[in-house]
């Protein structure tokens, strides 16, 4: 009778045993679930920023890693200096407006380009005859895999004349360098060793 109820002693004790480490490894569990449910929500919140929309209300804005955009920035500048730099009208401040701030997005290489366009007349000769140019770019080509990044631009320019209208086929290529951000240069980014690889006529078609 001693040695039965010796028996049962062990067998409860087991039991206990084994119900305590259930209960623990349970315990741990839930408390790992709620740690990492809790990193989880103030990670979300950090992506939240609330905006003071002109002192009256709040606006919900969510944040993102930059790097992520980068590579649409880098296409949007690359762009919007083939926008400013080939928009040419019969205007010579319109020219020198567009010229100039497309300068602050590229190094002295597209100067250069400016200067003999200048010195060749190209710029009175678009005046003087009463030319508007402008561009449309087809595709930007850039290689984010290796720094700096090497761009190539396809575009199509059209001359616009009282008699005719003129295409060009136009392709250049650049470096791309990460820079600072300013009012100039909003996406952060400067061109270098620019370089026009093709500029030549398709066709042109009488008005």
């Amino acid at each position: 009778m001693e040695f039965k109820s010796l028996k049962n002693i062990e067998t409860s004790f087991r039991q206990i045993r084994t119900m305590g480490i259930v209960f623990v490894s349970l315990c741990a569990l839930v408390t790992g679930y709620a740690l990492w449910s809790s990193y989880r929500f103030a990670e979300r919140q950090r992506e939240k920023i609330y905006v003071l929309d002109n002192g009256k209300s709040l606006i919900l804005a969510l944040s993102q890693d930059l790097s992520q955009n980068r590579p649409v920035e880098a296409k949007e500048h690359i762009r919007r200096f083939h926008e400013l730099f080939f928009t040419l009208s019969p205007d010579k401040a319109a020219i020198e407006s567009n010229i100039r701030r497309a300068l602050f997005l590229c190094d002295e290489s597209a100067f250069r380009y400016y200067k003999d366009w200048e010195e060749k007349g190209y710029y009175n000769r678009i005046i003087s005859a009463n030319i508007n140019q402008s561009i449309r770019v087809d595709s930007v080509a850039c290689d984010f895999n290796h720094y700096p990044y090497v761009v190539t631009t396809y575009a199509r320019q059209s001359l616009v004349r009282s008699s005719n209208i003129t295409e060009r086929s136009l392709v250049t290529r650049c470096r791309l360098l990460n820079s600072v951000r300013s009012d100039n240069n909003p996406h952060g980014f400067t061109m270098e060793q620019f370089n026009i690889l093709e500029n030549r006529d398709l066709r042109t078609i009488e008005r």
